[in-house]
């Protein structure tokens, strides 16, 4: 009796993530090599200033920042010495709100007007000559129109960061639209699907990485916008921290509150990153 040889050498199970530990030592090495050359940046800084009283002057040592950062956030002020003494806080809170608020506006407009240029050639015709002749214009030639109308108050900074990030968003939601795979609609079509349920149900989902691209590029330059309208448009959050202090000559807080943006641009990146990874799953499972 012949024996069935695939009965006797079972195939082997594959190996599940991180049961020998690999996954998780090459998460550590990419760390590592990512946090190297921002190391190596700051050594080379420190040492600079530490020997450099002219350098040190315009550019205050990474430890001095560091200090002028803990003193920002947690720090007392007593005697009054300090006027940025544990304000950090508050100031986030501020630029954060107003980015929350303006990003949130630019997504409600600029994901349905996008899918509605890239679906539908009467809307293309008629929307995106307005679109395309208004995008390049710079966030900061809108400051006067901000100010004139809103005046200085949030609502003036709400507006530019919601066309910071509006554009990008129309865009690359406009192109994800376009790009929808013909196939898909015709087989929608013969299932029997009315204009708004394939617009929903099949051009949507198929447009949601490029629309996750737009939000990523769409909130870059909201943190850039609310900087350059609170150093103009208001009198509180980070950007005006930042204007107020190269005023008054603190550039250690002008850099903390650099590394404030960058780490709160960055953060909020990643969050979106999650919730795209979470969204976009049906990716990885056509790759494997």
């Amino acid at each position: 009796m012949k024996t069935n040889a695939l009965s006797m050498n079972p195939p082997k199970p594959p190996a599940t993530p991180g049961a020998n530990g690999r996954p998780v030592a090459r998460r550590l090495l990419h760390a590592a090599l990512g946090a190297l050359v921002p190391l190596c940046v700051l050594l080379v800084w420190q040492c600079a200033a530490s020997y450099s009283s002219a350098l040190a002057g315009l550019l205050p040592a990474p430890l001095q920042v560091l200090d002028a950062w803990r003193v920002w956030i947690a720090g007392s002020d007593p005697l009054g010495m300090n006027a940025y003494a544990g304000t950090w806080l508050s100031n986030l809170a501020y630029s954060a709100t107003r980015v929350g608020e303006g990003f949130l506006l630019a997504v409600l407009f600029g994901i349905p007007l996008g899918l509605m240029i890239g679906w539908s050639r009467l809307a293309a015709r008629m929307v995106d000559p307005l679109i395309q002749g208004l995008r390049p214009i710079p966030i900061t030639a809108w400051l006067p129109f901000s100010i004139a109308v809103f005046g200085i108050r949030d609502m003036g900074s709400i507006f530019l960061i919601f066309l910071g990030g509006f554009y990008a968003i129309v865009v690359n939601t406009t192109q994800g639209a376009r790009e929808v795979d013909r196939n898909l609609v015709r087989a929608a079509l013969m299932m029997g699907a009315r204009p708004a349920q394939l617009l929903r149900r099949v051009v949507l989902p198929a447009a949601m990485p490029s629309i996750f691209t737009g939000l990523r590029i769409g909130l870059g330059i909201a943190w850039t916008a609310v900087i350059v309208s609170e150093m103009v448009a208001v009198k509180s959050g980070l950007g005006y921290v930042l204007w107020d202090a190269y005023y008054v000559g603190r550039m250690d807080i002008v850099l903390a509150d650099m590394a404030s943006i960058g780490a709160l641009g960055y953060l909020s990146d990643r969050i979106l990153v999650l919730i795209a990874n979470r969204v976009l799953v049906w990716r990885a499972l056509q790759s494997h």
